[in-house]
């Protein structure tokens, strides 16, 4: 690790950390408690996919439905109007909108095939996100003098690693430059997240051979056809399998660093409660 003990920690003039687990159990609750110390750069790997890798595909695909309708097209024709995306760190729903959910075209569902190439993109775009990890922590010192940096990761960081490779070349290259931090829920915050999604379900990104299976098993399921398929009610059967197969994925990825909790980082209120923790955790 980074960081071998809590006196080594204590000691280090920068502090370099990488956050990862699922989405709801206080990655950016933590990430927004260090930026607002003054003293840390959260650098995102959402809002990097959303701004540099998928920023294109996510302006094309406004456009394609604005040239549906003609009083926007004789616009967009003359350059008369322009068409992007209002991505921030709170407002991440155009990638969440552009990956978009399969089944039924009259629920907005897109046919499994366009799903799973939106799938592809975003698999390279993370992958491209967290490699440039280093460059952004280097980056944060060397333009903006910040002496520390947090990377905070999607939930779906887990899909593109082999856990269990001790020499799989992403996480290698992540723990050379952070310390990695897993925020690890127990199963009464599973079923809140599983709640929390079943009242709002929102796309995400998953390994292509689960996701097939999946796909499969609803379809088996539910006896129906690609585009009888309900996109929410997809979305919704997914999610709690989504839960059971990243949580081993997480917690082999675990050894890399340090294990902290859900409850443990809601109770964090200052920069300085987050160094405790680290430090006790070392």
């Amino acid at each position: 690790m980074l960081y071998s003990s809590a006196a080594d920690w204590h000691a280090a003039p920068r502090k370099s950390v990488l956050v990862f687990g699922m989405s709801g159990l206080g990655k950016t609750h933590m990430s927004n408690l260090l930026r607002a110390s003054g003293s840390w750069f959260h650098y995102s790997i959402d809002y990097r996919i959303g701004t540099r890798y998928m920023g294109e595909y996510i302006a094309d695909n406004a456009k394609l439905e604005a040239m549906k309708v003609p009083f926007l097209r004789d616009l967009l024709m003359s350059d008369s109007i322009y068409i992007g995306s209002n991505i921030t760190f709170d407002n991440l729903s155009p990638v969440a909108t552009y990956l978009g959910k399969p089944g039924d075209p009259a629920k907005s569902g897109l046919p499994f095939a366009e799903y799973e190439r939106r799938q592809d993109q975003f698999r390279r775009a993370e992958i491209a996100a967290l490699r440039d990890t280093a460059h952004f922590a280097k980056r944060a010192e060397d333009l903006y003098g910040y002496p520390n940096f947090i990377c905070d990761t999607g939930g779906s960081i887990c899909e593109w690693i082999d856990p269990e490779d001790d020499a799989d070349p992403l996480m290698q290259e992540l723990a050379q430059h952070c310390l990695m931090i897993w925020i690890k829920g127990d199963e009464a915050h599973t079923q809140e997240l599983i709640r929390r999604f079943d009242r709002a379900p929102k796309p995400m990104a998953y390994q292509p051979a689960f996701l097939t299976r999946v796909w499969h098993d609803y379809l088996n399921e539910k006896n129906c056809t690609e585009t009888e398929v309900d996109p929410d009610d997809f979305i919704r059967f997914t999610y709690a399998k989504a839960l059971a197969h990243r949580q081993p994925r997480y917690r082999a990825m675990s050894r890399w660093g340090i294990t902290v909790t859900a409850s443990q980082v809601s109770a964090l209120k200052t920069h300085d409660d987050f160094y405790a923790l680290v430090a006790s955790c070392l």
